[in-house]
């Protein structure tokens, strides 16, 4: 990457009004970077010395968020997988309530929750502390509301499986999973501004700690009522709900005893001021991920579809659950580039920022090409793990090179992602999404499934193929960016959010 960043073709920076905008382009040929920047990197070595630094930076934030996000992501899968040991049915209906209703509304929660990703870490990184826990505040009064809402696509689960083309017994089984998980979906509400609010801190490691434990309580219980008390997808239900209620609780209480400092000084009205402004990016935030988030439900959505429905539902199932786990690391990276990014945007570190961008595209990589290898090494013994059918082991077995291609694939996507919310894109990348996923690869992928009858392999190529066209551009946009700009922007959006009823307590840059 260049060192003096040419203009870009498409500017990142989608601003709200004209004076806005002139306001910011007027102010880019007067910024600077602050002289706590990285130096120019004009060699080998200073490249591989850079990279280093760079390098201990992301894996501090990034080995106890991978930590966080894969033992909150597991507290799903596990419950998904112990019920692949109960019945095909349990786990098609399980599978159905993980990624189609409870994937939906994470993907609606956690996208309205990034906001706080790009608006609390640059106010970190600008030393506007006294914002973050106001701005978590106003999150949790719209992710609540937002969550109400949502409820009514709980409580209408099955008709709404069933109109869509559900078969009749994986619907009703699924729907009524999906009301007893109704209480999950008031935690995300919660939970996520709550983890936005501490990973913009760099306090990961609370986290770490509260999900590890979690996560073994999750599991024994788990056994315990859904496979020795035989109590079926009821356990399943009861114990997934306490599990995320007490992660809430715990986070809740970490931060209640001050140990977030000026960033929590007790509960504000500010949280009630610019709320319609918060709102409108909140949904920006929200359509970027849930374009994605729905993307990967439509495959095990569109697998039921098929002929021997149960059997290609658990097996897709199976896979994905698998890419979701291995995603893991890449997520834990795209929370920490985009802490970085932020951060270093807000503390006017352009050059810092960018080469975030470099160390963390190739960290995912190597770990994703790791993992993608030791699938294919023992793709004959992993499938048994997941289920005790022969049909979806042996399908498992099929789509593992696949898989494997996915894998690699996925570790580099959610880092750029991350990079796009650290810096505020999230509008443009929105529509970049649409384009990649629902107008090429979504349509492709349907078309290799079933005009070319390569079923569940041919649905799942043509919409990896749509993942490999958004990765490429979010590439491109990322080289042609102008970090100098985005760093100037990141000042403009911290004095424009702080509210317009408390501009006069903002900090002065």
């Amino acid at each position: 990457m260049d060192t003096n960043p040419k203009q870009p073709l498409i500017s990142p920076v989608k601003d709200e009004d004209t004076e806005e905008q002139y306001s910011i382009q007027r102010s880019i040929s007067s910024f600077t970077a602050d002289e706590n920047d990285i130096p120019p990197i004009t060699g080998v070595k200073v490249f591989f010395e850079q990279f280093w630094i760079e390098s201990k930076k992301l894996w501090y934030l990034a080995a106890p968020a991978i930590f966080t996000t894969l033992c909150q992501y597991s507290l799903g899968a596990i419950t998904q997988t112990l019920a692949g040991h109960i019945g095909t049915l349990e786990l098609a209906a399980v599978s159905i309530e993980n990624s189609v209703i409870a994937g939906f509304s994470l993907g609606v929660m956690l996208g309205m929750g990034s906001a706080l990703e790009t608006l609390c870490g640059q106010a970190f990184g600008a030393g506007q502390i006294d914002m973050l826990g106001v701005y978590m505040q106003r999150s949790w009064i719209i992710l609540s509301a937002t969550a109400f809402l949502l409820m009514f696509f709980y409580i209408f689960a099955t008709p709404l499986l069933l109109l869509i083309g559900q078969k009749p017994d994986i619907a009703q089984a699924a729907g009524q999973m999906a009301i007893w998980m109704i209480p999950q979906l008031y935690a995300y509400a919660l939970n996520f501004p709550t983890a936005k609010f501490l990973q913009s801190q760099s306090k990961m490691m609370a986290m770490a700690w509260i999900s590890a434990i979690m996560l073994v309580l999750h599991t024994l219980f788990s056994w315990l009522l859904m496979l020795k008390l035989r109590w079926g997808l009821v356990g399943a239900a009861v114990v997934l709900n306490t599990s995320w209620w007490l992660i809430v609780l715990a986070q809740l209480v970490y931060i209640f005893m001050g140990s977030c400092g000026r960033a929590w000084s007790g509960f504000s009205l500010k949280a009630f001021q610019n709320l319609w402004s918060f709102v409108r990016l909140s949904l920006e935030s929200a359509v970027m991920i849930c374009l994605e988030a729905w993307y990967f439900m439509s495959l095990v959505l569109f697998a039921g579809y098929l002929k021997n429905a149960e059997v290609s539902v658990d097996a897709l199932s199976v896979c994905t659950n698998i890419v979701g786990w291995t995603s893991m690391a890449a997520f834990g990276f795209n929370a920490a580039v985009s802490v970085r990014v932020s951060n270093e945007l807000g503390a006017a570190h352009p050059r810092t920022a960018k080469f975030s961008v470099v160390a963390v595209v190739a960290s995912s990589f190597a770990i994703g090409l790791i993992i993608a290898i030791f699938l294919l090494i023992f793709r004959k013994q992993y499938p048994s793990l997941f289920a005790d059918s022969a049909a979806v082991k042996n399908l498992v077995y099929e789509l593992t090179p696949l898989l494997a291609f996915c894998i690699v694939v996925n570790a580099i996507q959610p880092a750029l992602s991350g990079v796009a919310i650290g810096a505020g894109w999230q509008a443009l990348v929105a529509y970049v999404n649409i384009a990649c996923y629902y107008i090429f690869g979504l349509p492709l992928g349907l078309v290799l499934g079933y005009k070319v009858n390569w079923g569940v392999q041919g649905i799942w190529s043509g919409m990896t193929m749509g993942t490999i066209l958004q990765t490429l551009v979010l590439f491109y946009l990322v080289y042609r960016t102008n970090w100098n700009k985005e760093a100037s922007v990141a000042t403009q959006r911290i004095k424009k959010w702080g509210g317009e009823d408390d501009k006069e307590n903002d900090v002065e840059q």
